[in-house]
């Protein structure tokens, strides 16, 4: 038998997705508080989730140093401890901290080819411990996307508090949606009736996904990952009106529904 060949396993290039963890600020105090706060409210939101730990927005010098700094195995931890599973970490050649908490051991390097338009670098600039990410990229299984639309979903019936509604394409429901019930779906969700639970559009990162309803009460709104919850009230022209919630960069907009 060829060495480049066994029954057992196999070893390929290939891209899997994972949510970024893009780190803002250095400040992991702060960061504490807001993930802790999230996941009070949503406890089972970033269950599971594996991730890359994004630092590539924070600050450089003006001479162009290696700016902010963040204890990354302290952030590991953190989110290690809201039951997310840190992967490996994306940052610029100049962020020599970051490179060299990997080489000491420390999650890999990975290259992220993410949609948010993240700085890339150049074909000039070296592309540290990439073979790293390649061996992340095959030891990860991933589930590949499928070829056909999926139907969409409908629930002819209200939902009550505790019920759940998982769709892998659109959903459609034509009830009421309570306090404590929540909706998730792939694609978009249309709500014909009071939402006052939570909803959860474009979960595995759908940026297009829309949420519709024809009142918004909820407890919770997402989309790709992207949430607001009703802890500060919606704005007059919205609440309790029909509207329609759409993506925008990393903001979620919500803007009243013409039904005529």
């Amino acid at each position: 038998m060829p060495l480049n060949k066994t029954p057992f396993f196999e070893l390929r290039s290939g891209s899997v997705d994972t949510l970024l963890f893009v780190v803002k600020t250095p400040d992991l105090d702060a960061l504490r508080t807001e993930l802790t706060r999230r996941f009070e409210a949503t406890p089972e939101f970033f269950a599971g989730d594996v991730v890359a730990i994004d630092v590539r927005r924070l600050a450089e010098d003006a001479d162009g140093g290696e700016g902010e700094r963040i204890a990354l195995a302290e952030l590991e931890k953190l989110l290690t401890s809201v039951r997310m599973r840190p992967i490996g970490v994306c940052a610029l050649p100049s962020q020599t901290w970051a490179i060299t908490w990997v080489n000491e051991g420390g999650l890999p390097i990975l290259e992220a080819r993410d949609r948010r338009g993240a700085p890339k670098p150049s074909v000039d600039e070296a592309k540290p411990n990439s073979d790293a990410a390649k061996v992340i990229e095959a030891a990860i299984a991933s589930t590949p996307p499928p070829t056909m639309p999926q139907p969409a979903t409908i629930i002819d019936r209200p939902l009550r508090s505790g019920q759940q509604v998982y769709a892998k394409g659109d959903l459609i429901v034509l009830g009421l949606v309570s306090y404590g019930a929540e909706v998730i779906a792939e694609g978009n969700i249309h709500i014909y009736a009071p939402l006052r639970g939570r909803a959860l559009a474009g979960v595995h990162g759908n940026l297009d996904a829309r949420i519709f309803c024809t009142c918004l009460e909820p407890e919770l709104v997402s989309i790709a990952r992207i949430y607001r919850t009703t802890e500060n009230p919606l704005p007059a022209e919205v609440a309790s009106k029909p509207v329609q919630i759409w993506l925008n960069e990393e903001k979620l907009m919500i803007e009243p529904l013409r039904l005529t």
